[in-house]
């Protein structure tokens, strides 16, 4: 019989190794907008002989596998603790039998743990789910997108941001322009909007699992989901940097009920392999 942690060492490998369909698919659209011999289209032709290399190999789409970051949805019936210790299992053998490059490295002895696993890594978050089912979301986090995330406390004077969806605009452009090609775009882009610092990071990061067709149920934060896509795709940073029409694939927005005095904006990014799938149990 097939064991938890099998079946999440099989997930695992799946999102080192192979693009969800729907980012390939962006990625196909992005490719034919762009000018021929330019040197964002031929940056795209070769991340997509690339994804498709590592899909028939079965080897990681990025010598970077990251850090596992995972969203377990538990059943009443079934405790943290063994879903806990059923991932770290699986990230041991994932790491193993992938290969997944080692990346978990103390902060004090800076001694690399050989297996992915340490304090904290890989990045577990549980929440209790009202289905009989156990769901678990994984991605593989990069440090090149995690160190370009950016946050913000509004108003920010230097933006001219207030505490509104305008505020929220002008901090996701300038998050992007900072950034620059930094994180190997064209990126999915993650924002979370909220009253702890906390949660707007929690948010931001989460939304960067929403497939790109995914679209917000509130009118607004719809709107300006479509709008700041298109007002990235004016910053012609474009494909690796090299400029061009495709600097994002897609804006997805999460937001919280905010404190009176409180309101936070976390902008992050996922670079052209977001790499992120789902395991039901």
């Amino acid at each position: 019989m097939l064991r938890l942690h099998d079946g999440l060492k099989e997930i695992i490998k799946k999102v080192a190794t192979t693009l969800p369909r729907d980012v390939e698919e962006a990625l196909v659209a992005a490719c034919e907008r762009e000018p021929e011999d330019s040197p964002s289209r031929k940056a795209l032709e070769n991340i997509l002989e690339n994804v498709r290399t590592a899909k028939k190999n079965q080897l990681p789409l990025c010598q970077d596998t990251g850090t596992p970051v995972f969203y377990a949805s538990v059943p009443k019936d079934l405790s943290f603790d063994t879903v806990g210790k059923s991932i770290y299992d699986a990230v041991r053998l994932a790491t193993e039998s992938i290969p997944l490059r080692p990346n978990a490295v103390d902060v004090l002895t800076e001694k690399n743990s050989g297996d992915n696993t340490g304090i904290a890594f890989p990045e577990v978050h549980f929440e209790q789910s009202e289905e009989g089912t156990l769901s678990i979301d994984v991605a593989l986090r990069g440090a090149g997108c995690e160190n370009a995330g950016m946050f913000y406390k509004l108003p920010d004077e230097g933006l001219k941001a207030e505490r509104d969806l305008d505020g929220v605009r002008r901090c996701v452009l300038d998050a992007i322009y900072r950034i620059q090609g930094r994180a190997c775009p064209p990126y999915t882009v993650g924002v979370g909007i909220a009253g702890t610092r906390l949660t707007a990071v929690r948010l931001s990061r989460k939304a960067l699992m929403r497939k790109l067709d995914d679209e917000s149920g509130v009118g607004a934060i719809r709107e300006l989901e479509r709008r700041l896509l298109a007002g990235i795709n004016r910053l012609g940073i474009g494909v690796m940097g090299f400029g061009g029409n495709c600097t994002a694939l897609g804006v997805k927005i999460n937001h919280a009920h905010r404190h009176t005095g409180s309101y936070f904006v976390d902008v992050s990014v996922a670079c052209w392999a977001n790499r992120r799938g789902r395991l039901v149990w």
